[in-house]
């Protein structure tokens, strides 16, 4: 089995859903879903982490182990850092940051992320693409995307169509480049301790204020990113009302099938 911890960031503010980790889906709340996925992953720990009271007297209800962190961090990337602070785990310890809206995840997408950390010693994070087929999601400035190196190492992240076709797109945008793949970031994260420890003193870089990516950040400090491509990306988490209905019909129709079998 593979040595990672995942740790769950649940936040109550949500500005489309608040209590969004609280919603009930298929019976249950969220955030048990998705706690029940990590559980599955073969994950040596599996942590929630929250900074409301709400969550964390479900999430102890239902039997995780949940700490209660600051209300003051930016992102989860600096949640996880306080975890992993109150934990004492090693600097070595890679730890996969699985979001608290992602009941869907597959098991094997958090296997993958937490061996782009254990195979490449060198990095100290890993996460995921996706090739890009179309021309709409290369010029989309809300898909990100991502250039690789040629062991597998992220080069850069951004809003903009990367790389570049000087030729191709000169003459329109009606036209993907062929030759190379374009790569979509799949926004799911390990880390290596070390890494967190540093990045709570790493300060935001011109680089990440500009496009707004906070995994800019790690490459202007030097720190390696191994990227795992996949064929497919995962099904959307949940933003919206209809995401909820969505996701709970499909789980709901999961529960179905395993009564049946039973």
């Amino acid at each position: 089995m593979s040595d990672f911890k995942i740790v769950i960031p649940a936040r109550y503010a949500s500005s489309r859903l608040p209590g969004k980790p609280l919603i009930d889906l298929a019976g249950k709340p969220m955030i048990q879903h998705v706690f029940d996925r990590a559980m599955q992953s073969g994950a040596s720990e599996v942590v929630v982490a929250t900074d409301d009271q709400r969550i964390f007297d479900v999430a102890k209800a239902f039997g995780a182990d949940v700490v209660m962190t600051s209300p003051d961090h930016e992102n989860g990337t600096e949640r996880i850092a306080e975890v992993v602070t109150m934990k004492g785990w090693s600097d070595d310890t890679v730890v996969v940051n699985l979001q608290g809206d992602e009941p869907l995840i597959p098991k094997s997408l958090i296997e993958l992320t937490a061996n782009g950390l254990l195979d490449n010693t060198d990095a100290g994070m890993s996460s995921l693409c996706t090739p890009i087929t179309t021309v709409d999601d290369a010029f989309d400035p809300n898909s990100v995307k991502v250039v690789l190196n040629q062991r597998g190492f992220a080069l850069y992240f951004s809003r903009a169509s990367i790389p570049w076709d000087r030729d191709l797109y000169k003459n329109g945008q009606d036209e993907l480049t062929s030759k190379m793949p374009v790569f979509r970031h799949i926004g799911m994260y390990a880390y290596r301790v070390a890494f967190l420890r540093d990045y709570q003193n790493m300060v935001a870089c011109p680089l990440e204020l500009t496009e707004s990516l906070e995994q800019l950040r790690a490459l202007w400090y030097g720190v390696g990113i191994h990227m795992s491509v996949i064929d497919q990306a995962p099904g959307h988490g949940i933003d919206t009302p209809i995401d909820v209905a969505r996701v709970s019909a499909i789980l709901q129709a999961g529960l179905n099938i395993q009564t049946a079998l039973n």
